[in-house]
């Protein structure tokens, strides 16, 4: 069983992750306090780090922590700028996850850190996703596909019936540093839709794009 170290100060939302990450078989240690992370960060798997603390902005005894053991990291914020989340990616964090979320959302980035190294497929419809080597397989055909073709699809394929803004799409595909604009994030999703007929791309209007469940 894995042991999570949940950092968050506001009791009803540590609560409720507390309940229901060990509802899915996650062993949870739920501190309010930065002086209170020590003693349990050794016997952690992953920890899931909230922000803003009484005692001040988490991220600057992030380094010290990782320093002590290396752990994922996923950060929680209510915080929404690219300057903030950056900070905390460069502190050492593996994940940032935006408040308000769903907790299946914050399950499944657990699950994604915490899943064993080596290889990992993920099966849409016809589709055999595979993480690992970075392929696709369409009715057992290897279907070419350019590096940010496969990185927007197992992005989608991995969070089906999930509603994707343009601008998250070109942070978690192309990057902070890069600068495209939406209509890239338009044009690859057009150029999966051609290579893939079985996807079910749905266009969300005046925000972004959702793969519909199965």
């Amino acid at each position: 069983m894995s042991r999570i170290l949940l950092v968050e100060d506001d009791v009803l939302l540590g609560e409720g992750l507390t309940m229901y990450l060990t509802k899915n078989g996650y062993r949870c240690d739920w501190v309010k306090k930065i002086a209170d992370v020590d003693k349990y960060w050794m016997k952690a798997d992953l920890v899931v780090l909230d922000r803003q603390l009484p005692e001040g902005d988490s991220v600057k005894w992030l380094p010290g922590w990782l320093s002590l053991k290396a752990l994922p990291v996923i950060m929680l914020t209510a915080k929404t700028d690219v300057d903030h989340r950056i900070e905390g990616l460069s502190a050492g964090a593996k994940d940032y996850v935006i408040k308000p979320f769903a907790h299946q959302e914050l399950l499944a980035r657990i699950q994604a850190q915490l899943r064993p190294l080596g290889e990992v497929e993920i099966h849409y419809k016809n589709l055999v996703v595979n993480l690992s080597n970075q392929t696709v397989m369409m009715n057992q055909q290897n279907v070419p596909l350019k590096p940010k073709e496969f990185q927007l699809l197992a992005l989608l394929v991995q969070n089906p019936g999930r509603v994707y803004h343009r601008d998250e799409l070109l942070n978690k595909v192309w990057g902070y540093q890069a600068f495209p604009s939406t209509r890239t994030v338009d044009n690859h999703v057009l150029h999966l839709r051609q290579k893939f007929p079985c996807l079910a791309i749905d266009t969300v209007r005046s925000i972004g794009y959702r793969l519909t469940r199965e």
